[in-house]
This record gives C-alpha cells, sequence and structure tokens, in this order.
C-alpha cells in the first residue's frame, strides 16, 4: 500500500481530531439529557460518543497501515448545550452534518492526490454519514410528532435506551 501525501496525512489527523470532538459533543448532549432525567436518551447519546471514537480509531488504524503519524490535534471545550430534547438532537444534527462535509472534502482531496487506496475507507464513511444523519433526522421526527407528550416521550426514551455499544476498537463498526 503507497503512503499518504504530506497532504493527505494532515487531512486525515484534522479527521481524527473532529472525530474525537464529535465523541465529546455526544458526551456532553449524553450528559444534558441525564440532567432531564432521561436516561434512555443519555445512554444513546454515550454509544454514539463511543461510535465516534471507532471512527478516529478507523483512521489512525488506515494511518499506521500506510507508515502515516496519527497526530490527535487540540480540541476545545465542547460548547454544545441543550435546553430539551429536539434542541439535543438538533445540535447533534447540526454536528454530523459538519462530519459529513468533511469527509466529502477528504474524498474529493484523495481523489486530487490520486490516492484510491483511501478510497475504500473514505466510501465506508461516506455510506456511514449518510445513515448517521438519516437516523438522527428521523429521531427528531418522531420528536416532534411526540411535542410535548409526556407518555411518548417517556417510550422514546427507554426505546433509545436499548441500544448497546461495540465498543471503541475499529473492528467493533
Amino acid at each position: 500500500m503507497a503512503q499518504l501525501t504530506g497532504t493527505l496525512e494532515e487531512a486525515f489527523n484534522a479527521q481524527v481530531t473532529l472525530e474525537l470532538e464529535a465523541s465529546l459533543v455526544y458526551r456532553q448532549l449524553g450528559i444534558e439529557m441525564d440532567m432531564l432525567d432521561l436516561p434512555g436518551m443519555a445512554s444513546w447519546f454515550r454509544v454514539q460518543a463511543d461510535e465516534e471514537v471507532v471512527h478516529a480509531n478507523k483512521f489512525i488504524d488506515h494511518m499506521t497501515d500506510r507508515d502515516a503519524h496519527p497526530r490527535i490535534q487540540a480540541i476545545g471545550a465542547v460548547s454544545v448545550r441543550a435546553g430539551g430534547v429536539l434542541e439535543a438532537f438538533q445540535a447533534a444534527l447540526a454536528h454530523e452534518e459538519k462530519v459529513s462535509e468533511a469527509i466529502r472534502n477528504l474524498y474529493r482531496l484523495a481523489q486530487q492526490e490520486g490516492d484510491i487506496d483511501a478510497l475504500p475507507l473514505l466510501n465506508w464513511f461516506v455510506d456511514e454519514q449518510l445513515e448517521e444523519e438519516a437516523m438522527v433526522s428521523e429521531l427528531i421526527g418522531k420528536i416532534r410528532l411526540i411535542d410535548d407528550d409526556g407518555p411518548g416521550l417517556l417510550k422514546l426514551d427507554e426505546a433509545l435506551g436499548a441500544r448497546q455499544s461495540g465498543g471503541t476498537e475499529a473492528d467493533s463498526a
């Protein structure tokens, strides 16, 4: 497998950092749901946080397989807050959209650099991001339908709490 170009290595390092930032965003949103006494939603956000670490590990593994040196860049304080359930999931969707755009930019860069070895990984991420955005969008739709219906919200909280983490290793995704 060919080595990454310096430009792609730098971009992959930025993506590793963005995936870890996404994990922290989800952790914070989980805390926000805990503060609203919604343990199922808090758990769902924690599982999402673990999944973002898996994503970072996929990039790290790809880089080390190609003799590139992963370097985690500085991650600022997570400034996401949510006063309610809808706001929390909207914040999650906004961050997923940010990650999706970064993945598309990486894909374009890999094409420009002629790096066909990076494309299978990036194709996987394009598909993954489509799924992530669709899942969060669907949950936002359900939350809007529920509106202020307490029993409906508790039922959704219970359903989301049933999701289990697959761990944080790259082979768990």
